[in-house]
């Protein structure tokens, strides 16, 4: 556990003083009662009972000052908690590599059959848009509860040449934030000196944009999947950062072979080799996860612990209305004790 205002833990230094307080109070209630004439009649009307039951109340609301205290420190604590994700976008390699059969019957088939199970097992209230990219990338199937459209929307995938990880980073972003429109066009147009250096904002017309702590953001998610590098347009990794600028955490699946080899099919030959390095920083920037799925099996065991995570996640909770409630409760439990036992408030 850890507190958001730590420094908010100095007053707890008052506890000792109140003790004290405590501790002089009864010393004066006790010179007091040696006024009285017969100590042992005192002691008698008391009895064994009363002299533990006096030290309940007050002793209750210290604990119960202490919850309260700590709870202005808002303290936070690691939890798994059901997911708040709204919207999930799956970002798919359509690139013609993907007719590959080292994952059986081929990767693009096996691809297929685990998305349809993955949105399967997604909750009914969460929206899911599909992203299919290649040489480019565009939105096949906006955000939508409709499971028919999904299913109709993977079954459309149309093979091409390259591969554009990054271009599907900004469009998965832009279907995931549509007021902030983002565009490729305005991101390519950011290229500098042999870089591509990102605007968060690229376009002038949309909100202005503050960036907020990676993975921070968790009304929605992207799960990226591809079997390849990328070989052309926006710099994946630059992509990245942009995602975790605005706190969206992107999960990468890579599918395939990782040594790399020689795919021809349909009179033509390429060289595919999977880019593992790059699909981990985009998972570290972005606060997300790596996955390698070598098999058909293992693609879908990937999916299911995708759909896992999303629907319980673990992640820093802050507990403080945990902390209140119990220090309220603390001392309505001391208040009504005193009440019980001696017709007083502490």
């Amino acid at each position: 556990m850890n507190f958001i205002w730590p420094t908010m833990l100095w007053l707890l230094l008052a506890l000792p003083a109140l003790v004290a307080l405590y501790l002089w109070l009864l010393r004066r209630r006790k010179k007091a009662v040696l006024r009285y004439a017969n100590l042992a009649l005192v002691k008698e009307a008391l009895g064994s009972g009363q002299r533990w039951r006096r030290h309940v109340p007050p002793a209750l609301f210290l604990l119960a000052l202490a919850a309260m205290m700590l709870a202005i420190a808002r303290p936070a604590a690691v939890l798994t908690l059901p997911s708040q994700h709204d919207t999930v976008v799956l970002a798919m390699d359509v690139s013609r590599s993907m007719l590959a059969e080292d994952v059986q019957p081929n990767r693009i088939v096996a691809a297929q059959a685990a998305a349809r199970a993955f949105i399967a097992e997604q909750p009914a209230r969460t929206r899911i848009a599909i992203v299919a990219f290649a040489g480019t990338a565009s939105v096949v199937q906006a955000p939508t509860h409709n499971r028919e459209d999904l299913l109709a929307a993977i079954d459309r995938f149309q093979l091409q040449r390259a591969t554009a990880i990054g271009n599907a980073i900004i469009v998965s972003l832009a279907t995931i934030f549509p007021e902030a429109r983002i565009d490729i066009a305005a991101v390519n147009a950011t290229r500098r000196g042999g870089g591509i250096p990102l605007d968060p904002n690229p376009s002038p017309d949309g909100p202005e944009f503050k960036p907020v702590p990676p993975g921070s953001y968790g009304a929605a998610v992207i799960i990226l999947l591809t079997d390849g590098q990328a070989t052309t347009g926006v710099d994946p990794i630059e992509a990245a950062r942009m995602a975790a600028d605005r706190g969206v955490r992107v999960f990468t699946v890579g599918i395939g072979t990782k040594e790399g080899e020689i795919l021809r099919t349909e009179g033509w030959s390429m060289r595919v080799r999977l880019d593992e390095e790059s699909l981990k920083t985009i998972a570290d920037l972005t606060r997300g996860e790596y996955f390698y799925a070598g098999t058909a099996v293992d693609l879908r065991k990937v999916y299911q612990t995708l759909n896992a995570k999303l629907v319980m996640e673990t992640r820093q909770t802050e507990v403080t209305a945990l902390f209140a409630a119990l220090g309220a409760l603390l001392a309505v439990l001391a208040a009504g004790l005193s009440l019980w036992w001696f017709n007083r408030l502490l």
